[in-house]
């Protein structure tokens, strides 16, 4: 029989967090981050971390296991959430997925193969000697031709991303959009998807109120702290929330036009997550608003009840 697992799905700022608290309290579950940004240490107010305070004694997996220097890949994060449920499941527990990335929770839960596809080191290499002499540009633009899809997903200073996307094409001759389509689309888990959206501009009101709340908790010292420390090309540094201090710290533009393109781009991360999930999962979705998100909640976990009954 396959193991159940529960997912919380949606975009940002729409109170995943504090509805899988919920739902671990009433069915005896243990939580996985699937933001595959908070696995990084010192990094807790961009990334929306849960607090102790706010797990109220549920245990939580994926959060602070690496430190922000180091590479963090979606078969990494794959790995990890695997072994993470079957940690939960042997506490006789339900392992609850909350997040996040759409692609990593994708790849996580629907076991995408990515051993297949074993490094060929020489082509990274000449991609790596290409973009430090040329820059991103050129091979960003290449890959739109070859794989929009693909390129839809990636931001252009996301080396890393955009150089594999490409090596996996020159080795294979297949798009990673075309890899991933051939996948198994059979779980091996049996995943209930709980989905949340909001009407669009009460969400993006929630975005900017909780930006705003994070500059007051101290965001910028904290994105400050990482810099100094000499981490700007890192990959963690790539996220919302730290890569668009950036300039600032370099002089190069205001921090209120900073604050004003993190509001920009978490809104447009939000629009991206909903899209995703919509187009690519079957999932029960809810309709949440401000002012009755607890009647919202309740709704929620009768029909869980009655879902894992049919289990």
């Amino acid at each position: 029989m396959k193991q159940t697992v529960i997912a919380i799905v949606g975009p940002t700022a729409i109170g995943k967090t504090k509805l899988s608290i919920e739902v671990a309290k009433k069915f005896n579950g243990e939580i996985i981050s699937g933001d595959s940004m908070q696995v990084y240490k010192n990094m807790d107010i961009g990334t929306a971390k849960v607090t102790k305070e706010e797990m109220q004694g549920i245990s939580h997996y994926m959060i602070d296991t690496k430190e922000p220097s180091e590479a963090y890949s979606v078969a990494d994060f794959q790995r990890d959430v695997q072994a993470s449920i079957k940690k939960i499941a042997s506490h006789q527990k339900i392992p609850i997925i909350v997040g996040g990335s759409g692609l990593y929770i994708q790849a996580a839960l629907y076991n995408y193969n990515f051993s297949n596809h074993k490094r060929d080191q020489q082509i990274t290499e000449q991609l790596e000697k290409y973009v430090n002499k040329e820059g991103i540009n050129p091979l960003f633009e290449r890959l739109k031709e070859i794989d929009p899809e693909q390129a839809a997903k990636i931001h252009p200073n996301n080396h890393r991303r955009v150089i594999r996307a490409l090596e996996i094409y020159e080795t294979t001759g297949t798009t990673m959009t075309a890899y991933q389509q051939n996948q198994n689309s059979e779980s091996p888990y049996k995943v209930l998807f709980i989905g949340l959206e909001m009407d669009r501009s009460l969400l993006y009101n929630r975005i900017n109120k909780r930006i705003d709340l994070m500059m007051e908790k101290g965001l910028l010292k904290e994105v400050k702290s990482l810099y100094e420390q000499g981490l700007e090309n890192c990959q963690s540094m790539k996220a919302i929330g730290y890569k668009e201090f950036l300039p600032y710290f370099k002089g190069e533009q205001d921090l209120d036009r900073a604050i004003e393109l993190l509001k920009r781009n978490s809104r447009r991360y939000a629009k991206r997550q909903y899209t995703w999930f919509k187009n690519k999962m079957d999932i029960h979705w809810y309709t949440i608003a401000p002012c009755s998100i607890d009647e919202s909640f309740q709704t929620i976990l009768k029909d869980l009840a009655g879902l894992l009954k049919e289990k």
